[in-house]
């Protein structure tokens, strides 16, 4: 089972209103394992960074300038992901500013849900802790995520700890992650990720949403795959 779990930073929050994608960041696992695998981009928006969205992940226009457009990274991007399944936390974000962006590069293209299918972490939350906070920050706390060395969101971090995150919420264990796993580099640590409340104004996007029953069904592959693994 290949997994991809994937975070983005933006220059603000909707892209109906022109914003744009400036980092995505995302790592593999397969069989509930990182494997090392990551796919890692900065890229220049066209466009300048409100200064809110800087002010929290601290990404700028000047760090940009010399970062490639999105058309000249999209082909490695979906080459990274097809086949596996897309895990983010909010995903209608996510995958709302990705396909806005392949649309960009050319009508013709196809959105997301062409390569790969879409589990969103949020609703897995919301589902488990219902009324509760349930943000990325806010369920790292509730499993001991280690978030010290955090000192700004970024894509590639984010989608470390979302992995991390993910595994407790369905049953992993922490000891699935070596230490190295979640090393941060200097890199993303200069960099974090804009708040993901709006809703995005725009053609929805084909998501598999995580509700009871394909939960329920998640939950009984994770199960599976537990019991063939410790079989051997």
């Amino acid at each position: 089972m290949r997994q991809i779990i994937i975070d983005t930073e933006t220059t603000g929050l909707e892209p109906a209103k022109g914003h744009r994608v400036i980092e995505i960041g995302c790592v593999e696992l397969v069989n509930r394992k990182l494997t090392g695998n990551e796919f890692h981009q900065y890229i220049n928006p066209e466009r300048e960074v409100e200064e809110e969205a800087i002010e929290i992940h601290g990404i700028t226009n000047e760090f940009l300038l010399d970062k490639p457009i999105f058309s000249d990274i999209l082909s490695e991007f979906l080459e990274f992901i097809k086949g596996a399944e897309l895990i983010a936390h909010n995903a209608k974000f996510d995958v709302g500013f990705i396909n806005h962006e392949i649309k960009l590069v050319s009508k013709k293209n196809h959105p997301l849900d062409k390569y790969v299918t879409v589990f969103d972490t949020l609703a897995l939350a919301r589902k488990k802790f219902p009324g509760q906070r349930n943000s990325l920050d806010a369920v790292c706390k509730r499993y001991k995520i280690d978030l010290s060395g955090r000192e700004l969101h970024g894509a590639l971090l984010d989608a470390q700890l979302l992995a991390e995150a993910y595994l407790r919420m369905t049953g992993g264990q922490g000891s699935l992650f070596a230490e190295q796993d979640l090393v941060i580099s200097d890199a993303t640590k200069t960099s974090n990720s804009f708040t993901k409340a709006a809703s995005i104004n725009q053609t929805p996007t084909k998501i598999i949403h995580a509700n009871e029953i394909e939960l329920i069904a998640h939950d009984e592959l994770l199960k599976k795959i537990k019991k063939t693994q410790h079989s051997k």
